[in-house]
Parts: C-alpha cells; sequence; structure tokens
C-alpha cells in the first residue's frame, strides 16, 4: 500500500528568484522534520508519486532524496524511504535561553560597547591619509606578485612569515629602528594585536601580573585581559612609564607593556635613563618587555627615537610593530622581533598556532619596500603629518583665544587636549561623533582613578578644512570665543 502523501508535502512550489524547485522542497522536508511534524519512522511517498503531485521533474525530487539521506536526515531501505530517529532540539525555534549561558568570567571584565565605523572619521586616532596612499605603485606591486605566481604561492607558507619579507625588515629595523636582529627571529603576524595575543599566551599564565601604561594603550588591556592575568596600572610621567619599588614588590610583572617611542596616547619619550632601569629590573624578575613601537616611523624634528630593543644585548624585549599606520590599516600585516633565546623555545608552538597566510600581500609588500615606494610614501607622509599637526595647533590655539597646553611630542599622528576636571570628555566625544567627527575621550585610556578629561585628536586622515571645520564645531561645545 502506497503511504499518503502529508497535506505539508502538496503545497505548491513556486518558481522564486535566487531559490530553485529543488533548494525549495529540501527546506520544507528538513524543516518538517526538525519541527516534528514528520516524525521519526514516517515513510515518505515514492519519488515518482511525489512529483507527479507537485508537478516537478522527477530528477528534482530524487536530488532531494539524496541530499537528505546523505545528511542523515532520510533512510532507504527496500520498502522506501522513512524519516531517520533524531534527537530533535528541545524547546521551541524561539527559546532565547541562550542569554543565560554562562560565559567565560573573563568576558565580565570587558566594558559593553557598540562597533560604530568611524575609520573614515575626521580626527579619529591612528588613522592615516588614506587618499594619499600611492594605490598605483601599490597595485603594480600585487600585480607583479601575482603575475608570475607559481602554484605554490596559493598554499600554506612559513609560519614565522615569508622569507624575503623578514630579511627585508631585519635590514630596515637595524638601520631605521636600531633593532638588533636577524630574519630568524622575526614573526609576521597580522597587525600588532595578533602579536599582543601571542606574547601574552605564550609568555604568561592566568593569574600572573601583567604590567600597563596609566593612561595607556586600550587594546592591550583588552589582550591581558584575555589571558586572564592581573593587570596592574603603572603610571606615566614626562619621562614615560614610572614604576616605584612597590610596584616590583607588591605585584612583579610577568609581562610589561609599553610604547617608549611614542606613548600612546600622551606622546612622551621614555628616557634612556627609565628605558635601562625598566630592562635591568625586567631582567631581576625575568620580566617580558612587550616594546609597541607606536608611531615610531612618524618623527618630525631631528632624528628618529631609536627603539629600546636595540639598548643594551641580551634585552629581554619583544619588539611589535606593524603596517597599518605606515601604509594603510586593512593591510593587516605587522610583527614581532624576538630575543634569539626565545625563538627556539617558542618555534614548536609558532608552528603550530599560525598558519603562513596572505602570501602574495607579504611578497607585495616586499617588492613595494625593495623598491623604494615604501619609503618615498613615509617621505611624503611626514611632510604632510608635519603640517597637519601644525595647522591643527594653530587651529586649536586660535579657537580657545589664548594659549593651551597641548600633549602629544613631536611624533605621531595625534594630539591629546586636556580639559578641566569637571568636563565631561566622553560627553564630548559623543555630541562630536554625531557632528561627523571621531576623536577619543582621553579619560577611557586610565584604569584607575584619579582619570584626566581630555580629547585625544588624530589629524593623520583630517584635510585642512576638516580640520578647520572641526575646531569651530569644538569651540562651539566647550564655549571657546573663537
Amino acid at each position: 500500500m502506497k503511504p499518503e502523501i502529508p497535506p505539508l508535502l502538496l503545497a505548491p512550489l513556486i518558481p522564486a528568484a535566487g531559490t530553485t524547485l529543488q533548494q525549495q522542497l529540501y527546506q520544507r522536508i528538513k524543516q518538517s522534520i526538525l519541527q516534528g511534524q514528520l516524525v521519526a519512522g514516517a515513510m515518505l511517498p515514492a519519488t515518482r508519486q511525489l512529483a507527479l503531485e507537485l508537478q516537478v521533474s522527477r530528477n528534482t525530487v530524487l536530488n532531494v532524496w539524496t541530499q537528505l539521506q546523505a545528511e542523515g536526515y532520510l533512510m532507504s531501505d527496500r520498502q522506501g524511504s522513512r524519516v531517520s530517529s533524531l534527537a530533535l532540539p528541545v524547546g521551541p525555534p524561539d527559546d532565547d535561553s541562550l542569554a543565560s549561558w554562562p560565559l567565560a568570567k573573563r568576558i565580565e571584565g570587558f566594558h559593553q560597547s557598540q562597533w560604530i565605523d568611524t575609520g573614515s572619521l575626521p580626527l579619529r586616532p591612528g588613522i592615516p591619509a588614506l587618499n594619499h596612499f600611492p594605490m598605483a605603485a601599490w597595485r603594480r606591486a600585487l600585480s607583479q606578485v601575482m603575475s608570475h605566481t607559481p602554484p605554490q604561492l596559493l598554499g600554506y607558507g612559513d609560519p614565522f612569515g615569508e622569507a624575503e619579507l623578514r630579511t627585508v625588515l631585519a635590514q630596515q629595523l637595524r638601520i631605521t629602528r636600531g633593532v638588533r636582529c636577524d630574519p630568524g627571529q622575526i614573526v609576521i603576524t597580522e597587525g600588532v594585536q595578533q602579536a599582543l595575543t601571542l606574547c601574552v599566551a605564550l609568555l604568561s599564565n592566568p593569574g600572573d601580573h601583567g604590567w600597563i601604561e596609566e593612561p595607556g594603550y586600550r587594546n592591550a588591556k583588552a589582550a591581558l585581559q584575555a589571558g586572564e592575568l592581573n593587570i596592574v596600572p603603572i603610571p606615566t610621567d614626562d619621562q614615560g612609564m614610572a614604576p616605584e619599588p612597590q610596584h616590583w614588590e607588591q605585584a612583579p610583572p610577568r609581562l610589561i607593556y609599553t610604547t617608549p617611542t611614542h606613548q600612546y596616547p600622551t606622546g612622551v619619550v621614555m628616557s634612556a635613563a627609565r628605558r635601562l632601569a625598566l630592562i635591568a629590573a625586567a631582567q631581576q624578575h625575568q620580566a617580558w618587555i612587550i616594546e609597541d613601537d607606536y608611531d615610531g616611523d612618524f618623527h618630525y624634528h631631528g632624528e628618529p627615537i631609536m627603539a629600546m630593543q636595540g639598548t643594551t644585548d641580551n634585552a629581554p624585549v619583544i619588539y611589535l610593530g606593524s603596517f597599518s599606520k605606515t601604509l594603510f590599516p586593512a593591510l593587516r600585516i605587522g610583527f614581532m622581533v624576538l630575543p634569539a633565546p626565545l625563538v627556539r623555545r617558542l618555534r614548536p608552538a609558532l608552528h603550530q598556532i599560525l598558519r603562513g597566510g596572505n602570501r602574495p600581500e607579504q611578497q607585495a609588500l616586499t617588492r613595494f619596500i625593495l623598491s623604494g615606494d615604501y619609503r618615498r610614501h613615509l617621505g611624503k607622509m611626514r611632510r604632510l603629518y608635519r603640517q597637519r599637526q601644525a595647522l591643527l595647533r594653530t587651529e586649536l590655539q586660535r579657537a580657545a583665544g589664548q594659549a593651551i597646553p597641548l600633549l602629544g611630542g613631536d611624533s605621531g599622528m595625534h594630539l591629546v587636549l586636556p580639559l578641566d576636571p569637571h568636563r565631561d570628555d566622553v560627553a564630548i566625544t559623543r555630541k562630536l561623533l554625531q557632528a561627523g567627527y571621531a576623536p577619543t575621550a582621553l579619560s577611557t585610556f586610565y584604569l584607575s582613578e584619579p582619570v584626566q578629561q581630555g580629547l585625544v585628536i588624530g589629524y593623520g586622515n583630517c584635510s585642512d578644512t576638516q580640520m578647520t571645520a572641526a575646531t569651530r564645531q569644538l569651540s562651539r561645545l566647550l564655549g571657546w570665543p573663537g
């Protein structure tokens, strides 16, 4: 006796854009099984019979039956096809009980925030002049790589990164940043954030103390927090990170994150005395220093500030850098320079964690550097950012109607405008965002009280016209005479 066709299978299949009759029938039967309308053991009609009823080709039904059998929803024998016995989900489809399921406790330390696309808005810190990027030269480098790409380049590469890029980087870092390294000490990463995550994962354990600057880089805090470290904010002064003896005694660190070349966000440069003292104390306590060379390539007066990594032999320093600001953030190419003894110890773990991807981009970057396009672009951007910093200083002073102290030093792509304690910098940045500008509230860079109110104002991706309009808007919000 032929099984009776369930009415739910007989609804007409209507052609629709973006979906085939076969896909419609597949989804109809699958959902009927998952929702319990077709129970386990229920016999389904013969494919010929169902095709006739639905007025579709038999091949359409056969293909659906084959797919459902391959996925385990149907089983077939000599008697025909029937619904498999499945452990169906408990509860209705709209059950929101997942919202109460337990998560990692470390999640509780992250502040709730909504991602807002402010990448192209004026005054956002850390964004380079994207419309000045030499797109033609970069396209040429990529084209040259892809035109001569052997099939092997499309597979996984060396987990440490392309050898040619690491060789070029080692030479460049020795000359321009004073970094002591050979290509074998360099690991290519997807930006500084991945390098930070790797350092936390491979060099520390949950419960260890991790030092960061106060105020300091918020994403460094996130990396340490994800590794369940006890985060210790260390105050900064006009010579950089300034740990006191009690910090070493009461919370000896396993990791120390610092931005000695251009402290973020205040812009101060760590003095030589402070660098040597930090290295010596780190050696004594077996602590690793993570040196983030933040904005080190953009120095506008005198010679560039050299890296702390090259200050002494065998310094326990992991040097981090990226091309997010010198080229563009979406490139997602960064690097870390490991002390030679650390390379041997971490190699097995890094080989299993990393996969050696984005090889064409790494090779294009190598060509971009070797051709001189990278050096020319840096020179052009240094001149542009120096001019924009000068204009921002002038516009802020004019709007305020008096001399105002600005932090940021002679490097980078941002300045810090300190505000009176009674101001609410978070509220001010919210109003500026509504007007189309995206500076960052200085108070959000602090982990402990007291915090300083202020605005971290980026000028990298901000034209002269936008900068003038932005300072006028800020002047109105602050009640300045200008």
